[in-house]
């Protein structure tokens, strides 16, 4: 990771508060520790193997299961306890192992609450779930590894971020970029977040049969930029024109 994002200057306008990104942040926590970690239910890899997407699988083909960089590897027998179709929404709520969790949900949680606020609590959750949707597809009809398992919020949440970008690409954002610790930098959103964009095109190219899943960020990114352009709220404009930052 380039750089780990701390907090932006851009306060709530329309909501009192963003219990949509919280509620998803408590979901993915709850779903990591209480059952893929087994702090509660003894669900681990079993569980894992159930839910996520499996492009193979998804086409109606057999699957020979293999280690993915984000996903875990599966049980020797894979288990399916819905339909295959359904994996596409109970994916972005698995991840493998608790730095995938945690960074995810750090982006959520300093992106998600005015992306929020610019479309109201429903229509966000609708656009996360969205995203995250055509995250996966994205993967499935791109990818190498036709037999990995995809996990993790990542696409939804490169949905989130191409909104962001859309909406407040003017505003400050504290990071902090590893080679520098211990010392924040503040730069505008859309300079970190097109420097991120740039490195998932970039590494799609460079290493195409990497283990992470840069086509779900990739059509996750897309999705979000053309979504927030029909489901913000009527009269929240783009790229900062409201406040003149």
């Amino acid at each position: 990771m380039l750089f780990v994002p701390l907090w932006d200057m851009n306060r709530l306008k329309s909501v009192d508060f963003q219990y949509v990104t919280v509620t998803l942040i408590v979901l993915n926590a709850v779903v990591f520790f209480a059952f893929q970690a087994g702090f509660v239910f003894p669900g681990g890899e079993e569980f894992t193997s159930s839910f996520s997407v499996v492009p193979r699988d998804l086409f109606g083909e057999p699957a020979v299961p293999v280690i993915a960089g984000e996903a875990v590897a599966p049980p020797e027998a894979q288990t399916s306890v819905l339909p295959e179709r359904l994996t596409l929404l109970t994916y972005m709520f698995l991840h493998g192992n608790i730095l995938h969790l945690g960074s995810n949900m750090l982006f959520l949680f300093i992106f998600g609450d005015n992306v929020e606020d610019a479309m109201g609590h429903f229509r966000f959750l609708l656009f996360y779930l969205f995203c995250g949707i055509f995250a996966g597809l994205a993967h499935v009809v791109m990818t190498n590894s036709p037999d990995a398992q995809l996990v993790g919020a990542s696409g939804a949440i490169a949905g989130v971020i191409g909104a962001y970008v859309m909406l407040h690409p003017n505003i400050r954002v504290w990071v902090l970029i590893p080679k520098i610790p211990f010392i924040p930098l503040r730069f505008s959103a859309g300079f970190v977040i097109g420097f991120w964009v740039v490195l998932q095109f970039v590494s799609v190219v460079l290493d195409p049969n990497a283990t992470t899943a840069w086509w779900a960020h990739i059509g996750g990114l897309i999705a979000g930029v053309i979504l927030v352009l029909f489901m913000r709220r009527p009269g929240v404009p783009l790229f900062d024109k409201a406040t003149g930052v």
